[in-house]
């Protein structure tokens, strides 16, 4: 029987490519760089390769930044000096910060789950104080279950023991928790490697369309297990 929903953060309830996508228009500008469509992919490529250092715990997170504008910079002909890199991050990260809004069909989800009786909690890949952040500025601080974070769990997902340290965490047996998120590899294929029940919620209807569990919206997020 269903007891919890674990819910995955960024681009689940929070829409994180939304609030990088205003960021990146508001700060490029402020370094002469208009901000472009390819751009855009190339912060995300940037960012993914270094974030995931961070979470395989090669770099620490202040160095997975800098890693990011060292990376970046040049490909857009910023000069920068290495002492620079923390306080140009920074005038990034206000802009990033000050767009975190979460998805309007998250109240719906959250009062579905809580009315089903269900418990709710958040595995995240992001680090906990900045994620935290993240739920009180969207106003879900206090709304959700426990959050657990890479800094927690001691791994991050796709590593089925994420899930299996948060269930345990968390106090419930894997079979009762089911997993929600946005990326079908992430937060879809290894919580059912490690005995969860799955959803994929496909906002971007960018597949895989064989998932037999897919979602476009929290409001269609499936409680009756």
């Amino acid at each position: 029987m269903l007891r919890g929903v674990l819910l995955d953060l960024d681009n689940t309830l929070v829409d994180q490519r939304a609030a990088t996508a205003e960021a990146l228009h508001r700060w490029l500008p402020s370094l002469g760089v208009p901000c472009t469509p390819e751009l855009l992919v190339l912060w995300d490529e940037v960012a993914e390769r270094h974030f995931k250092a961070w979470r395989e715990r090669r770099v620490t997170f202040r160095e997975q930044r800098r890693g990011r504008l060292r990376e970046f910079l040049p490909r857009v002909r910023i000069p920068y000096a290495e002492g620079e890199l923390d306080a140009i991050f920074a005038d990034y990260l206000i802009a990033y910060e000050s767009s975190w809004r979460a998805f309007p069909d998250v109240d719906q989800a959250l009062a579905a789950i809580a009315a089903a009786g269900l418990r709710t909690a958040v595995l995240t890949n992001g680090s906990t104080e900045q994620q935290h952040q993240k739920l009180a500025r969207t106003g879900l601080t206090g709304r959700l279950g426990p959050v657990f974070t890479v800094e927690d769990v001691g791994t991050s997902k796709p590593d089925p023991a994420a899930f299996l340290s948060a269930c345990a965490r968390w106090g419930l047996p894997p079979a009762s928790v089911l997993s929600v998120g946005d990326r079908h590899d992430l937060d879809v294929l290894p919580a059912r490697r490690a005995g969860l029940l799955a959803v994929h919620l496909d906002r971007h209807d960018g597949g895989p369309h064989d998932e037999p569990h897919r979602i476009r919206s929290l409001a269609e997020l499936p409680l009756d297990w």
